[in-house]
């Protein structure tokens, strides 16, 4: 059955995983645009030829997941977007999910990611709203060492009964169905952050600041590998990317006090992270990027054009 959907695939260096995901879809959806954001390593030779109906938009340079997702929603017209990982293949009750958005008031719906052995990805295909507790203890380490600890346990409703639907923060980006009138009407991902991470809070942020709820529907499934594309960035960038986002969503939302708060936990962090790698003989390469990392942000990174993008161009509103 092919629902009213578009499914926006943003792949960057992904053709190992590109054509099992498309594949996934074929039947399912009325559109798809796949946009690669690598042009030195083009993951789709091999799988355009398969999906001539396909959009693809070939980016020179990398834009950003934010800025790529845009670009793929504005080259659709269904009423429904499905932003999809290319690591991620669609199992089933993608209906599941149209019938929610359907819902008076709700503008999303995440279903169950699971592991390539099948085990759900509990902590990561729902959660709540991060706070600033949330992030200064993830900055610093502490959710990782003590994951239970009850901040923790909130933020990545740990406790959730599985199986049941109800109303999320966050639905994971990886596998997520907007409403594309909902989607417009706060002008799409903000594309100052970039390359990846926390654009996809962000969106549910301001969604939930507009009135809309955000639903996680367990009927719907997806198999994820995870970890495919951020894989590829070297250790900087993946540094850059992570802490540039959090510190960006804690300003951007965030009480000036309690932004200030989250940075001083990101010192804190990166300090104890770049001692714990040190070396005194052998490689000191991760313990060297923290350090650097540590700088820049003592240096007032992120700053507000850090992305390139200042004005912060999104999608066009009805």
């Amino acid at each position: 059955m092919v629902s009213p959907v578009a499914a926006v695939v943003v792949a960057y260096r992904s053709g190992a995983c590109l054509e099992r995901c498309l594949d996934s879809l074929a039947g399912r959806v009325a559109e798809v645009a796949v946009v690669d954001n690598c042009p030195e390593e083009r993951s789709w030779r091999g799988v355009r030829r398969r999906y001539p109906s396909a959009v693809w938009i070939d980016n020179e340079r990398n834009l950003g997941f934010a800025a790529a997702c845009n670009q793929g929603v504005a080259a659709t017209r269904s009423p429904f977007v499905l932003l999809m990982n290319p690591d991620c293949e669609l199992l089933e009750g993608l209906e599941h999910l149209v019938r929610a958005c359907q819902e008076a008031g709700v503008a999303g719906a995440g279903g169950v990611l699971v592991d390539p052995d099948g085990r759900p990805q509990t902590g990561f295909f729902a959660r709540s709203l991060p706070t600033p507790a949330a992030l200064a203890l993830e900055a610093v380490g502490a959710n990782r060492l003590w994951s239970r600890n009850p901040v923790n346990r909130r933020y990545r409703m740990l406790d959730m009964r599985l199986g049941e639907d109800c109303d999320v923060g966050q639905p994971a980006g990886a596998f997520l169905l907007l409403r594309r009138v909902c989607l417009a009407s706060i002008g799409g991902f903000d594309e100052a952050f970039r390359p990846v991470w926390f654009e996809d809070v962000d969106l549910c942020k301001r969604l939930s600041d507009e009135g809309y709820r955000l639903r996680h529907i367990p009927a719907a499934a997806a198999r994820h590998e995870g970890g495919h594309s951020v894989g590829t960035l070297g250790e900087g960038q993946r540094l850059a990317g992570w802490y540039g986002g959090l510190l960006r969503y804690a300003r951007k939302h965030f009480p000036r006090g309690a932004a200030i708060g989250v940075r001083a936990a990101v010192v804190a962090g990166l300090g104890l992270r770049a001692a714990s790698w040190w070396r005194p003989f052998g490689s000191n390469e991760r313990a060297s990027a923290h350090l650097a990392m540590l700088l820049r942000v003592l240096r007032g990174y992120p700053g507000r054009c850090d992305a390139g993008v200042c004005a912060e161009p999104r999608i066009a509103r009805p």
